[in-house]
C-alpha cells in the first residue's frame, strides 16, 4: 500500500511537471552504437573552431564531423572518460594507466602524443581521468584519488584525502571537491576551503557560471546551490523536490538558462530564478533519462551524452514541435490565437491552451493543453468571425464558447468559413449561408450546389471556390444569397494547365488560382483564366497547392511537398523579394484549408501529421548560422588504399603532397558541420587542372577521379544549405609525379638517344644516298642505253613503215598508172581502127557516102561508147578502196551494176555533170539514178547520201 501511495505521489508530481513544461520542443536526433560502431556510453564532448566533435568513448576518442564517425583508441586501449582542446589545436584526453593529447600530423590524421613519461615510474599506474581543465595557469587532470597539475612540461601532484570529485575553473581559480574537506580552491600551491557553513561537505558533482561573481553549484543528491563571496546557498526551482530524489550528474549555463542532467529523469532547463522551462526525457524522444554530460555547441545546442548513446537536441532553433495531446500525437489540421487561447485542431478533436500576451514567442511558454468538450472527431477550420470563434468539423459547424463547442449547423461535414455580411460556410456538399447573428436556426443549405467547395475566396460578390479534382468555379449568388443564380466552371478548356488540383485563394488582394503550373487569376475581358502577371515573376512555372499571407505581406506557400515563405521584406540582389525553404518541415499532400497560419513574425503555425510546427520567423531570420565545409579524408584508391589528408588540419599548413603516378586515383570525403540539417546540405565540387566547370548540387559527400595525368591538382568544394546560402570552398592541392620516363633526366636522355639516333640515320642516310646515287647513274646509264636501244628499233620500224607506205602508194600509183595505161591503150587501138577506117575510106577514089561508108566508123564509135572495162574498173577501185563495192552489194543485194557505178562515182565525189558524161546520160539522168538508189537504200530525206555510203563501208 505504502508504494502504491509513494507511486501516486510521484505521477502527481511529474503531472504537475509537465503542465509546466514548455508547449514548444526542439527536434532530437539521437545516435547510438550502431551509427558510430562503438560503445554507446558517453561522458564527454568537445568541439574544436572547425565545427568537428570529440567525444569520449569506452574504446578511445571518437569523432564525429556531421556525417563521418572516426574512432581513435589509446595505445593501451584504454576508456576516454574526460578532453579538453587547447588553443593550439591540442585535445588532450585520460584513460585509465594514460595521459596525453591528440594532435594532427601534416597529412591531417590524428597522432597520439602520450605525457605518461612526465609522470614518475613509481606513479605510473593511475585510475580513470574525469575532468581535464585547460587554464592559463596549467592544464590539470582530475583522477578519483589525485589531480596532475602540468605544467613547464612537468607534472605535479594534489592527492585529496577524501577523493576528488569535480573539478572547475572561475575567475582565475581553480575549485574542486574533496569528500573529506568539502569545496577547495587552489592558492598558489595549497588547498584552501571555501566555506565553512553547513554545506561544505556535500557532494558536489558540478559547479556552472551563474552571474560573473557567482557559481551555481550542483549537489549529488542535495539539490542546487548558489557559491557567492566562499558563501554557499540553496537555489530554490521548480524542481527542487525532484532534485533531492534523483541524483544530478552535470550542470551547464546556456545563456540565461541552466541545464541540469539527472540520473532519471533526464534533461531539465530552468530559468535564471529557478523556474522550469523545459524538460527533455524518454517522453520526448532522449534515448535514456540518465543524462551523463551537457555540452553546447557553436550554435549554442545541445549534446547530451547519455549511457546508451549520444542524443542532440536542436535548442537554439527557430523550429519547434507542439503536441496537442502528447501521447496519441494525433495530426493537426488547424491553428488559431483567440481569447489569449491557442487553439490547435487535430484528426480527434479541439485543443486550447492559455497563452501569455502577443508579441512573444509563444513556444517557449508553458502549460498544458486541454480538449475542448464536444469537439471529438476531425477538425477541419477555425476562424473568428465577430469576435466569435468558429469550427468547421466533419460534423458540421460549431461556435467555441466557454471551453466547450455548441452546434450550429449539423450539415455534414464544414471545410471552411468566408466572412462577409452573411457568413459562407463550404461544406461538404455545396454552401451554407449563415446568418450574421449566428442563429442555428436561420443556417440555410445553398441551393443549386452539390459539389464539395473544400477551397473559397471572395471578390465583391463573386465567390470562388474549388474542387481539387472537377475545377474552379465562379459563382454569384441571389440577393438573400441562398440559391446559386450563375455558376461557371473553368479547367483546361478555360486557360487552366489541368482540371484538377486547383486551389482558390485571396493573397495581395486579388483571388488567385495556384496550380501545378504557376499561379492563375481570372481575366475578365476574355472570361478565361491566364497566368498572374503579379505572381509569374515570383513563382514561375512552378507547382503550387496552398498560399497564405501574414500581417507582414509575407506568402507562405506549398510546393513540390515543401513549405517556403516569399519575403518581400528581404529583396535578394537581383529581385525585390527572397524565398526561404523549410525543408526540414515536410508538407501533407491533402493540405487544409487552416494549414499555414501566421499569426506574427515570431509565431508561424504549420499543420503536421503529428500535432503542429511553431517557427518564429523574425528569429529564423536573425539567425546567422555559419555554413562550412571540410574535408573528412583523401584517400589515394591505388594501387592500395593509402590516406593522404586524414580530416583534421594541423597548426602548420603542410606544401602539397607530391604523389607517384601509380597513386592517379583519389577519392575526396567531405562534409558540412551543419549538424540540424545534414539531410538538407547540397554540395558542387571542381577538380583544378581537371574540370573547367563546377559540378552540379548534390546530396553525395565523396567524388572519385581517376587515371589522372600527371601534374598539379587542387580540389574544391563548397556546401548550401536549404536556405541557399553558400559557405567558402574549402581546397586541397596535390602534385602527380610523372613516371620515372617522364621526368626530366628521363627527356634529356630521350633527347641525346634521339640526338644519337638522328646522327646515325643521318650517317646512314648518306651512305645509302651515295649508293643510290651510284645505282641511279648506273641505272640512268642502262636506261639512256635502252633508250637508244628502243629510239633505234622505232626509227626502224617507223622507217619500215614509211617504206611499207611508199611502196603501197607506188604499188597504188602503179595500179593507177596500169589502169590509165590500159584504158590509153584501149583507146588508142580505138583512135587507131577508127583511124584505119577513115583512111581506108578516103583512099576510095569515089566521093564518099555518109550514110554507108562511115557506118563502119560510127559502129566503132558505138562499141568504144559501149565498150566495157567496168570490172577491170571495179576490181582495181576495190583493191583502193578497201572492197567498197564488195561491202556494198553484201549489204544491198538488190543494187545493180549501174547502181555501183554511181556509188563508186560517187565515193570519188564526182559532180553529177562528170558522172553524166561516164555513164553517157544526161544530168537529168543522173538526178533520176541517185533517186532510184535512195529508195533502193532505204534512205530518209535528211541523210546525205554520200555520208551514208561512207559509213556504211566504214562498218
Amino acid at each position: 500500500m505504502r508504494r502504491v501511495i509513494i507511486f501516486l505521489l510521484c505521477y502527481c508530481f511529474m503531472g504537475s511537471l509537465a503542465a509546466q513544461n514548455t508547449i514548444g520542443l526542439p527536434d532530437i536526433i539521437s545516435y547510438n552504437s550502431k551509427d558510430f560502431h562503438a560503445p554507446p556510453e558517453t561522458r564527454c564532448i568537445q568541439q574544436d573552431k572547425n565545427g568537428i566533435l570529440y567525444i569520449a568513448n569506452n574504446e578511445g576518442l571518437l569523432t564525429f564531423n556531421g556525417k563521418h564517425w572516426q574512432l581513435h583508441p589509446l595505445p593501451n586501449k584504454a576508456s576516454i572518460r574526460s578532453l579538453a582542446i587547447s588553443n593550439d589545436g591540442k585535445i588532450y584526453a585520460g584513460g585509465h594507466d594514460e595521459i596525453g593529447y591528440f594532435y594532427p600530423t601534416a597529412n591531417g590524421r590524428l597522432e597520439y602524443h602520450s605525457l605518461k613519461h612526465l609522470i614518475p615510474p613509481v606513479d605510473h599506474q593511475f585510475a580513470d581521468i574525469w575532468d581535464i581543465l585547460i587554464t592559463p595557469r596549467a592544464i590539470y587532470f582530475r583522477t578519483t584519488e589525485s589531480i596532475f597539475e602540468l605544467k613547464d612540461n612537468k607534472i605535479n601532484f594534489y592527492d585529496a584525502p577524501g577523493g576528488w570529485s569535480m573539478m572547475t575553473w572561475f575567475n582565475g581559480q581553480l575549485y574542486t571537491n574533496d569528500g573529506a574537506a568539502g569545496l577547495l580552491t587552489l592558492q598558489g600551491s595549497q588547498w584552501t576551503k571555501v566555506s565553512d557553513q553547513p554545506y561544505a561537505h556535500l557532494r558536489i558533482k558540478d559547479i556552472t557560471t551563474y552571474n560573473k561573481d557567482t557559481l551555481l553549484v550542483a549537489s549529488l543528491s542535495n539539490g542546487l546551490f548558489l557559491l557567492h563571496q566562499h558563501t554557499l546557498t540553496p537555489f530554490k526551482t521548480g524542481i527542487d523536490e525532484l532534485l533531492l530524489k534523483d541524483r544530478i550528474n552535470c550542470v551547464k549555463q546556456i545563456g540565461n538558462r541552466y541545464a541540469i542532467g539527472t540520473t532519471g529523469n533526464g534533461l531539465f532547463i530552468l530559468d535564471e530564478n529557478g523556474r522550469l522551462m523545459q524538460h527533455f526525457s524518454r517522453n520526448e524522444e532522449l534515448q535514456s533519462n540518465n543524462v551523463l554530460t551537457i555540452f553546447s555547441d557553436r550554435e549554442q545546442n545541445l549534446w547530451l551524452g547519455l549511457e546508451n548513446g549520444l542524443d542532440f537536441v536542436n535548442y537554439n532553433t527557430a523550429l519547434k514541435h507542439i503536441y496537442p495531446d502528447k501521447f496519441s500525437q494525433v495530426s493537426g489540421t488547424a491553428v488559431i490565437v483567440s481569447n489569449n487561447q491557442l487553439y490547435v485542431g487535430t484528426s480527434n478533436g479541439l485543443y486550447a491552451l492559455p497563452i501569455r500576451q502577443a508579441g512573444e514567442d509563444l513556444s517557449t511558454g508553458n502549460g498544458m493543453f486541454t480538449e475542448v468538450a464536444n469537439t471529438n472527431g476531425q477538425v477541419w477550420a477555425l476562424q473568428e468571425v465577430n469576435n466569435h470563434l468558429l469550427m468547421g468539423h466533419q460534423d458540421g459547424a460549431f461556435i467555441i464558447n466557454n471551453g466547450k463547442a455548441q452546434a450550429l449547423s449539423r450539415h455534414q461535414g464544414v471545410w471552411s468559413f468566408l466572412p462577409g455580411q452573411q457568413l459562407i460556410a463550404g461544406c461538404y456538399t455545396g454552401l451554407l449561408r449563415i446568418d450574421s447573428t449566428l442563429n442555428p436556426d436561420k443556417v440555410i443549405k445553398v441551393d443549386s450546389l452539390y459539389e464539395s467547395m473544400r477551397f473559397l475566396a471572395a471578390d465583391n460578390h463573386v465567390i470562388w471556390g474549388s474542387h481539387p479534382y472537377r475545377g474552379v468555379f465562379r459563382m454569384i449568388l441571389s440577393k438573400d444569397q441562398q440559391t446559386v443564380v450563375q455558376k461557371n466552371i473553368y479547367s483546361e478548356k478555360d486557360g487552366l494547365p489541368s482540371g484538377a488540383n486547383n486551389f482558390v485563394y485571396r493573397v495581395k488582394n486579388r483571388v488567385v488560382v495556384a496550380t501545378e503550373k504557376g499561379i492563375y487569376e481570372y481575366n475578365v475581358s476574355n472570361g478565361k483564366m491566364v497566368p498572374s502577371s503579379y505572381f509569374q515573376p515570383i513563382f514561375k512555372d512552378m507547382p503550387v497547392r496552398y498560399l497564405a499571407e501574414d500581417k507582414a505581406g509575407n506568402i507562405w506557400f506549398v510546393s513540390n511537398q515543401l513549405i517556403g515563405v516569399v519575403d518581400f521584406n528581404q529583396p535578394a540582389d537581383s529581385s525585390y523579394f527572397t524565398i526561404n525553404w523549410f525543408p526540414t518541415l515536410p508538407a501533407e499532400a491533402n493540405t487544409s484549408p487552416g494549414y499555414i497560419y501566421p499569426y506574427d513574425q515570431q509565431n508561424i503555425f504549420i499543420s503536421s501529421a503529428k500535432g503542429i510546427y511553431h517557427i518564429n520567423y523574425e528569429q529564423y531570420v536573425r539567425t546567422n548560422t555559419q555554413l562550412g565545409v571540410r574535408l573528412h579524408r583523401v584517400t589515394a584508391l591505388s594501387p592500395a588504399d593509402s590516406v593522404l589528408f586524414g580530416g583534421y588540419i594541423p597548426a602548420a599548413k603542410a606544401p602539397a603532397p607530391r604523389l607517384s603516378t601509380s597513386m592517379n586515383a583519389i577519392r575526396f570525403e567531405y562534409a558540412a558541420s551543419l549538424y540540424p540539417q545534414q539531410n538538407n546540405i547540397r554540395y558542387s565540387c571542381r577538380l583544378k587542372g581537371w574540370d573547367d566547370e563546377w559540378s552540379d548540387w548534390s546530396e553525395r559527400t565523396e567524388k572519385d577521379f581517376t587515371n589522372l595525368p600527371a601534374g598539379a591538382y587542387t580540389f574544391l568544394v563548397k556546401a548550401r544549405n536549404s536556405s541557399g546560402n553558400i559557405s567558402a570552398p574549402v581546397e586541397y592541392s596535390f602534385v602527380i609525379l610523372p613516371a620515372w620516363y617522364q621526368t626530366t633526366w628521363a627527356y634529356l636522355l630521350y633527347l641525346a638517344a634521339v640526338a644519337g639516333l638522328v646522327y646515325l640515320l643521318l650517317q646512314w642516310h648518306r651512305k645509302r644516298l651515295q649508293f643510290l646515287e651510284a645505282a641511279h647513274k648506273k641505272a640512268q646509264e642502262q636506261l639512256h642505253y635502252q633508250h637508244q636501244a628502243e629510239l633505234y628499233k622505232n626509227e626502224k620500224e617507223i622507217i619500215a613503215l614509211q617504206n611499207d607506205k611508199l611502196a603501197t602508194e607506188v604499188a597504188l600509183k602503179n595500179k593507177e598508172l596500169a589502169t590509165i595505161t590500159m584504158h590509153m591503150v584501149n583507146r588508142g587501138q580505138l583512135i587507131s581502127r577508127i583511124k584505119e577506117e577513115l583512111t581506108d575510106i578516103l583512099k576510095q577514089k569515089n566521093p564518099p557516102d555518109p550514110a554507108n561508108d562511115f557506118k563502119p566508123v560510127f559502129r566503132l564509135l558505138e562499141d568504144a561508147e559501149k565498150g566495157d572495162d567496168w570490172e577491170q574498173f571495179a576490181a582495181h577501185f576495190d583493191e583502193v578502196h578497201h572492197n567498197f563495192l564488195g561491202k556494198l552489194k553484201k549489204k544491198f543485194p538488190v543494187l545493180s551494176i549501174t547502181d555501183l557505178k554511181l556509188c563508186a562515182y560517187l565515193k570519188l565525189n564526182l559532180s553529177s555533170k562528170e558522172i553524166a558524161q561516164l555513164l553517157n546520160i544526161s544530168v537529168k539522168g543522173v538526178e533520176i539514178s541517185r533517186y532510184r538508189l535512195r529508195k533502193k537504200l532505204q534512205l530518209p530525206t535528211p541523210v546525205n547520201l554520200y555520208d551514208f555510203l561512207i559509213q556504211s563501208t566504214e562498218d
